[in-house]
């Protein structure tokens, strides 16, 4: 049991592999919410994965959330706007877009994240983004492209786009926002802050999951529905959740921001395990331009030396 405690307290330390994890399980999510796209209505993914992680997290989370309640009431406005922009709007926004977008499109939406994340900070907090730090954010969304594109990225000129992928930008910058804002959020433990924003965020879905089903989409529950939903609520939401809220609260949100361009990377991993796809030169470079782009994000500058006196 003390290596395993060890383990934890030394993981939640360690902002890159948190971080890692995040865009791990997250490449996860938008698998499963394009593979399942035609069979579970997006809102209803959306709401029961919130419920379903809420179930899972509440056990761990009450000793806590009962001691922090008071904190997160005097904090209200915040934790409701925390809510709705970072659990009720990213995620639903995301599996409708998935439902006509293709997914080299939600890709390149995705990846513009990390930027979007600097103009939130800019507009939020007036926060300026050093020469190093943007040009870590344009390394890693060079190798983005290179994956996205196959290797040619002039081929992505002749992309087309439609709501689908109006959707999932909408979700970015959702998500953006939250990731900016995340540095105000009130000083109560991990699992208590979890706890209330996914319940809260289910909640916020309840009318739009009823408009739904009533509009003649209902949730037909079977083992592969249940499955992506037990999935999307334990990893990519109370994990991954847990791991990057960390990372933003370790490094701040411009730098954690840098991992989301991750997700290419492993989603090509991801196809290439389920799908049977082949490995290209191309996946290659395009990882190696993405790791080099994180590795200037996280790397610490030197302090200055000292003048000899």
């Amino acid at each position: 049991m003390s290596f395993i405690r060890n383990a934890g307290r030394l993981l939640w330390r360690s902002p890159a592999v948190l971080l890692v994890l995040t865009a791990l399980f997250w490449s996860g999510n938008f698998v499963v919410g394009r593979a399942v796209h035609g069979s579970v209505p997006p809102v209803a993914l959306a709401f029961w994965r919130w419920s379903m992680g809420f179930v899972m997290v509440i056990g761990f989370a009450w000793p806590h959330l009962r001691r922090d309640l008071p904190e997160l009431a005097r904090c209200w406005r915040l934790v409701l706007l925390l809510s709705a922009l970072g659990v009720a709007a990213f995620n639903t926004m995301v599996y409708i877009g998935l439902q006509s977008t293709m997914a080299i499109n939600a890709l390149l939406m995705q990846s513009a994240m990390p930027l979007v994340i600097l103009l939130c900070s800019f507009v939020l907090f007036a926060e300026r983004t050093g020469a190093r730090q943007l040009l870590a954010v344009l390394v890693s969304l060079a190798g983005v492209l290179v994956i996205a594109s196959r290797g040619a990225p002039a081929s992505l000129a002749s992309t087309a786009f439609n709501a689908g992928d109006a959707w999932v930008f909408g979700a970015v910058v959702s998500y953006a926002f939250y990731s900016a804002l995340l540095r105000r959020r009130p000083a109560v433990h991990p699992l208590s802050f979890i706890a209330a924003t996914f319940a809260l965020g289910a909640l916020m879905l309840v009318p739009f999951y009823a408009w739904e089903t009533a509009s003649g989409a209902p949730m037909r529950w079977s083992g592969t529905s249940a499955l992506a939903v037990a999935y999307v609520a334990l990893f990519p939401s109370l994990l991954a959740y847990l791991c990057f809220n960390r990372g933003v609260e370790l490094i701040g949100a411009n730098r954690a921001g840098q991992f989301v361009h991750l997700m290419p990377a492993f989603g090509t991993g991801l196809a290439i395990v389920f799908l049977g796809e082949s490995v290209h030169g191309y996946h290659a470079v395009g990882i190696a331009l993405i790791a080099l782009g994180i590795g200037l994000a996280i790397a610490r500058r030197a302090p200055p030396a000292r003048a000899p006196e």
